[in-house]
């Protein structure tokens, strides 16, 4: 059986993931270029952690009895942690779909890596910018893809229409301004 397609535009849900919702046929993740290596970044890092972890658990357990070594539970723990997360992070790069917004040749339709400026019914310009899953910050206006009002967006052009689901229920917005960013580069 076929997971359910988002809208059909080729997102779907894997009940067997807890990865985040929205990935592309074949289980692909959209990310941009800067999304990208940011998590290269992080797992650079969590390498590097984990080394010293593994120094630390190493001399923890040559101190005798590792049942009352706080030491060598913490650094256990510890590790655990961190190969969760090199887990997770080599899953997602592995399957990333990485997407240059500045690549984007449809300029005047609502595709990833878009920045949207939308007017809501109270009549408020909102600007958001469609991202992957891991670099959403509604504080920094950027959104996932796999946010309502990003799924409604999808496609549309300056001046059409769409009904998004909110809390408060349906709300109608108006695409006011579309952009991509220049060039093709990073």
């Amino acid at each position: 059986m076929q997971a359910p397609s988002w809208r059909g535009i080729g997102l779907t849900m894997d009940d067997d993931e807890d990865d985040g919702p929205p990935k592309l046929p074949g289980g692909k993740f959209y990310m941009t270029p800067h999304g990208a290596d940011r998590l290269r970044a992080e797992l650079a890092s969590q390498r590097t952690e984990r080394h010293r972890v593994v120094e630390i658990v190493s001399w923890a357990a040559g101190n005798g009895d590792r049942s009352e070594n706080a030491d060598y539970k913490e650094g256990k723990r510890r590790l655990r942690e961190i190969d969760r997360r090199l887990r997770f992070l080599t899953k997602r790069l592995a399957y990333a779909e990485i997407v240059d917004p500045a690549a984007q040749t449809q300029r005047d339709r609502v595709f990833f890596g878009a920045t949207v400026t939308y007017a809501n019914e109270r009549d408020e310009e909102v600007t958001v910018s469609i991202v992957g899953v891991d670099e959403a910050d509604m504080t920094a206006g950027k959104i996932s893809i796999g946010s309502p009002v990003a799924l409604a967006l999808l496609r549309t052009r300056v001046g059409d229409e769409v009904t998004v689901r909110t809390p408060r229920g349906p709300e109608v917005i108006e695409v006011v301004r579309i952009a991509y960013p220049e060039g093709g580069g990073r």
